[in-house]
């Protein structure tokens, strides 16, 4: 029971907490007054002393109260150390910092979870970067200090995706020219499996690559995709025969027909699909020896965001094109207004997707979508008795712009939201760092 005294005594703190109030004052040598200890060797105090019957007790002798010495008040209150926000911070980012390879996935670790510059300088730290980097130098690696951090893996170009994106644009080039070719029944089951082979070459191409992605998305966004290429490829057409009171027979797969069809804009969308990959490609590269070489949040989003907008362009310029040689080998003419805004608005959304944003790209393709199929249901119900003003919206303007009013005013609109999106969120720090790098 001798020790039972060194158990309250303040000693230096074991856990990763803050030191409280004693272990800073024993760390300054500043423990307090002592008293006088009036206790005995069993830690009880000294008992009374009882005297004889009979004996008259001593008068209690007067006790006087020492007056204290005035002490500084500098010498009595002893100054309290600085806590450390950094390894507050670093406990309440203890998996992020337990798991990061190098000083980056932590700036875009912090940066995700809204820590931007100017709450770096509430740690003592100019930006972001620099603080993760002390952060990663301080983080335990299972008892041994960190490695020194390498520069991050660039993604280089492969043989297998730069090949698997040419297959869907030849497929469709090889479907459109044996529907051209054929007739009757033969054209029905060449069109059946060429639109089977495509599809299937695109979803291979779009699981590897800069373009594939390994976040979760919405199931509806691959069908709101098929539908968008088969409203390109049918839509108009099946607009115009209707508000002419068509369509009485299939698409025969001729401009002339009753029910045209577009395979130009068909085609150059998915002939884009290789261009659409090496833009990606590049603006991840490029991106990344950005995320190298910045030093702060908004220097890095200043850097990307004209990366951002050339790799835009770059596509945009190569769709055009495209269109132009595709409409030449299948003498029809060139939608560019309609085509030029589909593949913007499935470029950004397959960009946002890669990259981890899932929802707005689902939001607009589904309202992209629902304006067309609205178009068309609304068409098809004004023939309905006392129901002619359910179509006057499509008739106004089908006949003062066209068919491919429609599908370009929505995509448009679907676009312009999107691109506005890409430059907020590809343009962060935690956009690029945890792209994998083996595209």
């Amino acid at each position: 029971m001798s020790d039972l005294g060194e158990l309250d005594r303040p000693g230096t703190p074991d856990s990763p907490g803050a030191w409280d109030a004693r272990s800073e004052e024993w760390a300054t040598g500043e423990t307090g007054r002592t008293t006088p200890d009036t206790t005995d060797a069993s830690g009880a105090a000294p008992a009374a002393k009882v005297l004889p019957a009979g004996e008259d007790h001593p008068a209690p002798a007067h006790r006087t109260t020492p007056t204290p010495t005035p002490t500084p008040k500098a010498a009595s209150t002893p100054r309290r150390t600085a806590g450390d926000p950094v390894k507050a911070l670093m406990h309440r980012h203890r998996e992020l910092c337990a798991r990061a390879v190098d000083p980056l996935e932590i700036a875009a670790g912090l940066e995700a979870h809204g820590v931007t510059d100017r709450t770096a300088t509430r740690f003592r730290h100019r930006d972001v970067f620099s603080l993760a980097e002390e952060m990663y130098a301080r983080a335990s690696r299972e008892g041994e200090p960190p490695a020194a951090a390498a520069p991050p893996e660039i993604p280089r170009a492969r043989a297998d995706w730069a090949l698997l994106t040419l297959l869907p644009g030849a497929l469709c080039a090889a479907t459109l020219t044996g529907i051209h070719l054929t007739h009757g029944q033969s054209r029905l089951i060449t069109a059946a499996v060429g639109t089977l082979t495509v599809t299937l070459a695109l979803r291979a191409a779009l699981t590897r690559g800069p373009l594939r992605t390994t976040h979760p998305t919405h199931p509806r966004t691959r069908t709101l995709t098929c539908w968008l290429m088969a409203y390109a490829l049918l839509g108009d057409g099946l607009l115009h025969s209707a508000l002419t009171g068509g369509p009485d027979t299939l698409p025969s797969g001729a401009a002339n027909a009753p029910w045209p069809m577009s395979g130009a804009p068909a085609l150059a969308l998915a002939l884009s699909l290789a261009p659409a990959a090496w833009s990606a490609h590049l603006l991840t590269t490029r991106a990344r020896r950005k995320l190298t070489a910045s030093r702060g949040l908004e220097d890095f989003a200043a850097a990307v965001r004209p990366l951002l907008l050339g790799a835009f362009a770059f596509y945009l310029s190569t769709l055009t094109a495209l269109l132009a040689v595709t409409a030449a080998a299948l003498d029809e003419p060139a939608p560019y207004a309609q085509t030029l805004t589909l593949g913007a608005l499935l470029f950004l959304s397959r960009l946002l997707t890669t990259h981890g944003f899932t929802h707005a790209p689902a939001l607009i393709l589904t309202a992209t979508a629902a304006t067309g199929a609205t178009a068309l249901a609304t068409t098809f119900a004004s023939r309905l008795p006392s129901c002619d003003f359910l179509g006057t919206p499509v008739t106004t303007l089908v006949e003062h712009w066209g068919p491919g009013t429609i599908p370009t005013l929505a995509c448009g609109l679907g676009a312009a939201t999107l691109l506005l999106h890409a430059t907020r969120r590809l343009t962060r720090a935690s956009a690029h760092a945890t792209t994998d790098a083996r595209c």
